[in-house]
């Protein structure tokens, strides 16, 4: 496994260098920010496992990029670091999305634990979607079974889902109607039947008639593709 990438974002360069190190010694990647501004820049333009934040940071707050870091991505761990303990700054950083809390001065054992913690939950959370498909608000659950549009749970023949799947593999591409033949009905096309033609339309009167985006669109004289276009 790849040793896990860490964006520490604190304005106190002897805490954030110390923790680089300690971090680094414990096998992670770090990369330290020493203003809110050049933190979320590292953000914007890197790849990270966990974001450690100080709250009061110049230029750009913690709180502000948290904000602005859940816009973007919502499940990335973040760790908010804070020298107030009150319930209420708490309670800010939960609201824009922090998922745990270090008040200073804090063991590093103790932050330790809880990056390892957020890393195992955040691993479980991505291994749990690789058996989800989805688009816009569209998702299907493959080990259930459940299809939903929003809260809207919409029940497909084993066929029909069998279509959705093989679209929701393949979204932003053009399917001609030989390769959905072929790869769902596992049949060469047949010109002399309108099969899929009929199964689209079921499809599209399931999950596309009664919500927006449209998602199933014609492409004449191509086939079909899925992808998001508002109305």
């Amino acid at each position: 496994m790849d040793a896990a990438r860490i964006l520490i974002v604190e304005d106190e360069k002897k805490i954030a260098d110390t923790l680089q190190v300690g971090l680094v010694e414990n096998g992670y990647h770090v990369q330290v920010a020493y203003d809110g501004g050049m933190g979320l820049h590292h953000f914007t333009t890197g790849h990270y496992n966990l974001l450690i934040l100080d709250i009061n940071l110049p230029g750009i707050s913690g709180l502000e990029i948290c904000r602005k870091v859940r816009q973007q991505d919502s499940t990335l761990p973040v760790m908010m670091l804070t020298s107030m303990s009150t319930l209420a700054d708490k309670i800010d950083g939960y609201n824009v999305g922090a998922d745990d809390y270090l008040v200073k001065p804090f063991e590093f054992k103790e932050l330790l634990l809880k990056i390892n913690v957020l890393l195992k939950r955040s691993r479980q959370a991505q291994l749990a979607q690789r058996n989800i498909l989805k688009v816009a608000d569209l998702e299907m659950n493959l080990d259930s079974k459940e299809i939903k549009r929003g809260n809207t749970r919409i029940n497909l023949t084993a066929k029909e889902f069998q279509l959705l799947e093989y679209f929701l593999h393949n979204q932003n591409k053009v399917l001609s109607r030989a390769e959905i033949a072929l790869n769902v009905w596992g049949i060469d096309f047949d010109t002399n039947t309108n099969i899929i033609d009929v199964y689209i339309n079921y499809l599209r009167n399931k999950i596309d008639k009664h919500y927006s985006p449209r998602l199933i669109h014609t492409q004449t004289g191509m086939g079909y593709i899925l992808k998001v276009k508002e109305d």
